[in-house]
């Protein structure tokens, strides 16, 4: 079962990147996985490392009918992840996980912002 994901989680795609800093992290889906006990700190220790950690301003959510659940939450992760992944981005903020109702039924949106971190300043 996947860990339950909360809203300023960050997954991070397996690279050489997260054996050079040391992230304590678990697998979450395919090659992706959740930073743990980050408090703020993965951006000052991306930077230490001479890396630039990138913020997309663009979000990307995924919707899905009924309460907010890890699996249901994972699969719209998963859309969102597809969508990242397409864009060449290596990260991935959570930033909302809303539940709401139209007309007494249930549904829930996710949202995220994808990150970037690469040794370069100017974003490939």
């Amino acid at each position: 079962m996947p860990p339950a994901v909360r809203v300023g989680a960050i997954l991070i795609e397996e690279s050489p990147l997260t054996q050079l800093l040391g992230l304590e992290r678990e697998p979450y889906s395919g090659n992706w996985s959740l930073v743990k006990a980050l408090d703020g700190a993965l951006d000052r220790k991306i930077r230490a490392s001479g890396w630039n950690f990138f913020f997309m301003a663009a979000e990307e959510k995924a919707m899905f009918f009924g309460a907010p659940g890890v699996q249901k939450i994972q699969d719209a992760l998963k859309r969102i992840l597809g969508k990242v992944e397409q864009q060449h981005f290596n990260s991935l903020e959570v930033t909302g996980i809303v539940g709401r109702r139209f007309l007494g039924v249930p549904y829930t949106i996710v949202s995220a912002h994808a990150r970037h971190a690469q040794q370069s300043c100017y974003l490939r």
